[in-house]
């Protein structure tokens, strides 16, 4: 046991950019505030670019490259924020890697996808669900779109495209998301946000627990630990320590990577608050696993490119 903390390289494997000035996200418009599980994000309704984050995260940690995560751009027009993330990553050198958007449910899904898979990039897409939004509407029966038929039938084209999938939806919603890693276990399953443990009550926590368990003893998912934040409460280790050790213990250190989501969480503490924490964490952990949480298991699940495209 080393309990030394890690000074390696990074790859965050989830964070985005944006101009919400000039380009279509409508939940980042100046008059919308959604429901959102930190509360008000008026804070982020700013440019975010690759210089922006770059000063967040340096000199402390060693970012070498980044994946971007869709933002909920114009969802008629899914394949204009990939044409603009590519000009980002042609301008800046980040990021490194993709997760595009797109409906599984829509008509024309196989034509996006295709067109999707053309961007050298896009390594991922990312439909948000949807369905129960509490353990007790999961349990009178409330489903999500991983048991829509229609749905299911874009779903089952990644594994055509070569595409992983991200997938975010709460922790209730595992069972439905274990029988769709069972379904297609040749598709990657990349869980984002650690499940959104959001009730740090003990039976909230256990019922967490039990459900990041079963979705992780299917060995085509794995997890990203991020998004952890609590609302209205500044982002601190003693808050999130338990869940970053048991992700990783349930998920194994091969199938766990961490990841900022900022600009978002930059309403929850600093880059350096989060990753601090995440660096605290696993101190005790030899340098390889570290290695692996913090830069190589992101560089083998979303094969990030640092080469000029």
């Amino acid at each position: 046991m080393e309990n030394k903390l890690y000074d390696g390289p990074i790859i965050d494997a989830h964070q985005h950019f944006w101009q919400p000035a000039i380009n279509p996200h409508p939940w980042l418009a100046a008059d919308v505030l959604i429901p959102f599980r930190y509360g008000d994000y008026s804070a982020i309704k700013k440019e975010f670019l690759p210089p922006d984050y770059l000063q967040l995260a340096a000199p402390k940690h060693n970012v070498v490259a980044t994946v971007y995560i869709d933002a909920e751009w114009d969802p008629q027009d899914p394949l204009g924020e990939t044409k603009y993330i590519h000009h980002i990553a042609e301008k800046y050198g980040m990021p490194n890697a993709v997760v595009a958007q797109a409906w599984l449910d829509a008509d024309d899904v196989n034509n996006v996808l295709a067109k999707q898979t053309l961007y050298p990039l896009v390594r991922s897409v990312r439909h948000k669900p949807g369905g129960a939004t509490t353990p007790e509407k999961a349990k009178m029966g409330e489903k999500t779109l991983m048991s829509d038929d229609k749905w299911l039938q874009g779903y089952a084209l990644l594994e055509k495209y070569n595409l992983n999938f991200d997938l975010q939806t709460p922790w209730w919603n595992f069972a439905e998301a274990s029988q769709l890693a069972k379904d297609f276990p040749n598709t990657l399953i990349i869980l984002n946000h650690t499940g959104l443990p959001s009730d740090r009550s003990p039976e909230g926590l256990a019922a967490w627990h039990k459900a990041m368990s079963l979705l992780a003893d299917n060995p085509n998912v794995v997890v990203k630990i991020s998004g952890i934040g609590l609302k209205g409460i500044p982002w601190k280790i003693e808050d999130n320590l338990w869940i970053i050790q048991e992700a990783i213990a349930i998920f194994g250190v091969n199938r766990a990577m961490f990841a900022s989501n900022f600009p978002v969480d930059s309403i929850c503490g600093s880059f350096d608050t989060i990753f601090s924490g995440f660096k605290q964490a696993t101190k005790s952990l030899p340098y390889q696993q570290q290695y692996q949480l913090f830069y190589s298991n992101a560089k083998n699940y979303y094969n990030t490119q640092t080469i000029k495209i």
